[in-house]
């Protein structure tokens, strides 16, 4: 195990550095060296221990605790960022070029701006970049992001009233199947189950392990199972009370009746029914 501080970037997961002997608190403003060269991040976590398999040595260190100097520059980046973005739409517009611009970052180091945008597929911004270098002198980065990115760098408020998940408390973006939805026996009405990127809601993968094995154990609807009370249809199931609702018609009448999984009877298929593990979207 690994001693290591985890620092948070604008726009970007959180990264791994070493503590370089200063004593640091979350929440705290710090300087680093970074890929794309000295940057201002943010203290998420001062101290924890992670395993080396999961480390990309050499870890960098922490230069120093951003000062008031520091803050200041941090704070004319971001004062540049709003007439950065009104230049580069109407850059865009005056190229005719189909993206939507939805960022603008300074680096700390003043000798880069990157702008972030979404397109529908890929865009030749050659004549853009140089319009934009000779505007600004500096060196640009145009960064093409997908729909759940944009919801991230953009946050926003669930279905559920909550900040979204990929904006507020996931570090990284997971892979979301319409099989998820599936398993835990959701309605596959893309309104119901997609977020604010229209793709599927993150939130689907956090009990998923769970109703995966729940799903393996249930009898499929539809099937035909044995009870207490005699042969039936399944017509639903509830896998977090483990039961079984069971369609039973007995003397020319039909019952409707809830037993628990281990009362009831039914031939298991090697493969159940799952659909596409594979596929984030859901046709409309």
């Amino acid at each position: 195990m690994e001693q290591v501080v985890i620092i948070k970037f604008k726009n970007s997961k959180p990264y791994f550095f070493s503590a370089g002997g200063l004593t640091l608190k979350k929440g705290q403003g710090v300087i680093v060296e970074t890929a794309r060269g000295t940057e201002y991040g943010v203290v998420e976590n001062p101290g924890c221990e992670v395993r080396e398999e999961l480390l990309t040595p050499p870890l960098k260190p922490v230069l120093r605790v951003a000062d008031e100097k520091d803050m200041e520059v941090v704070r004319e980046r971001e004062a540049r960022r709003p007439e950065a973005m009104k230049v580069c739409r109407e850059k865009i517009e005056k190229h005719g070029l189909p993206m939507k611009l939805i960022d603008c970052e300074f680096t700390f180091d003043g000798n880069k701006v990157i702008f972030t945008f979404t397109s529908e597929g890929r865009v030749d911004f050659r004549e853009l970049v140089k319009d934009l270098a000779s505007y600004f002198h500096l060196r640009i980065e145009l960064k093409q992001v997908g729909a759940r990115d944009e919801t991230r760098i953009l946050g926003g408020i669930a279905p559920c009233g909550r900040v979204c998940c990929c904006a507020g408390c996931m570090p990284d973006l997971k892979k979301v199947s319409i099989k998820m939805a599936k398993n835990q026996g959701l309605s596959l009405n893309p309104g119901k189950i997609s977020g604010l990127c229209g793709r599927l809601m993150c939130c689907l993968a956090y009990e998923n392990e769970y109703y995966a094995e729940a799903f393996k154990q249930m009898p499929k609807l539809g099937s035909a199972v044995e009870t207490p009370e005699g042969k039936g249809s399944v017509i639903a199931t509830d896998m977090l009370k483990m039961t079984v609702r069971v369609k039973i018609e007995k003397d020319g009448a039909l019952l409707y009746r809830d037993f628990p999984l281990a009362d009831v009877k039914f031939r298991k298929t090697a493969e159940k029914e799952g659909g596409d593990d594979d596929s984030d979207k859901i046709s409309e």
